[in-house]
């Protein structure tokens, strides 16, 4: 996520670091290219452009521009509801240790077993969406429960079937009441409903042809407009379709990256940052030290 305080309307105009700017800079400078080339034919040969003008592009340009904030819509939503969903992932955690420190039994191992697993499954479950595979929550469990849960793909919900085990034994053992055992349990469930949550996120991405025919059109758009600008403009041609390459190609590659919001790219949800704050309000909670929170690199918050 990029994290950088707010610009001047000048200095604006000039930022790079932040932009999408060097992820279409290639595709710009082909239509550039392109202008040129059309200028130069225009200027050897004017009589081949008579007829064409402006206006089919500008209709086809507004209707490519309501398709693609519409798509930008619909991926800032995913982005907004991956973002929503690791909010209320530290809100559960933070509930969760509260009433572990004041509901269970005064045992230090068993409260810290409790918040171990909250962290790893912060960490697995960060994992699983970025399709990584970190051992960091080999830290906070058991050596004999890692080695079990190691192997699976589903590491976070073994992480949690682990922990809804350890309240059985509790209940059965009668440390803690049924009523108590519903609080956690209800705990846990809403926690496999957020991860359920992600991994849909995740799984399910916006239609590929939908995708496919606006990267096309904008594609067909950018190439074809120096034809019809180029009696009108002539040498300016080629810095008003710079001008509109940049806006169009800028805002598919924006979706993209807002379509898949556990990545990594910059403008993907801060995970590393999110776990770290876990991390933090679990240790505080247990009232040890705590790593401070993640700084963004270079304005980036990953």
């Amino acid at each position: 996520m990029i994290v950088r305080p707010r610009p001047s309307a000048f200095g604006l105009l000039f930022i790079v670091r932040g932009s999408v700017l060097l992820a279409i800079a290639p595709r710009v400078l082909v239509i550039v290219a392109v202008s040129a080339g059309v200028v130069a034919l225009h200027h050897i040969a004017p009589h081949r452009f008579q007829g064409l003008t402006p206006a089919p592009f500008t209709l086809l340009g507004l209707a490519l521009s309501i398709f693609l904030g519409f798509r930008n819509n619909a991926c800032y939503e995913r982005w907004w509801e991956g973002r929503r969903q690791w909010g209320q992932l530290v809100t559960e955690t933070r509930g969760l240790m509260r009433d572990a420190l004041a509901l269970l039994p005064e045992d230090e191992a068993l409260r810290r077993r409790v918040a171990g697993r909250a962290i790893a499954f912060a960490r697995a479950l960060r994992d699983q969406l970025r399709g990584t595979d970190d051992a960091m929550p080999a830290d906070w469990l058991p050596p004999e429960e890692w080695a079990r849960i190691a192997p699976l793909r589903g590491r976070p919900d073994a992480i949690l079937r682990a922990q809804t085990a350890e309240f059985a034994i509790l209940l059965g053992e009668g440390r803690i009441t049924d009523i108590l055992y519903r609080l956690f349990a209800d705990r846990l469930q809403a926690m496999a409903g957020l991860q359920a949550a992600c991994e849909r996120l995740s799984s399910t991405l916006t239609p590929f042809t939908y995708t496919l025919l606006l990267h096309r059109t904008a594609w067909l758009f950018c190439l074809l407009l120096p034809f019809g600008l180029v009696a009108e403009l002539g040498m300016a041609t080629p810095v008003v379709t710079a001008i509109l390459a940049y806006a169009f190609f800028g805002l598919d590659t924006l979706g993209e990256e807002l379509e898949e919001p556990f990545g990594v790219s910059q403008n993907s949800v801060p995970l590393d940052a999110l776990v770290r704050v876990i991390e933090i309000a679990v240790l505080e909670a247990l009232g040890e030290a705590a790593p401070p929170p993640l700084q963004p690199v270079d304005f980036i918050l990953l």
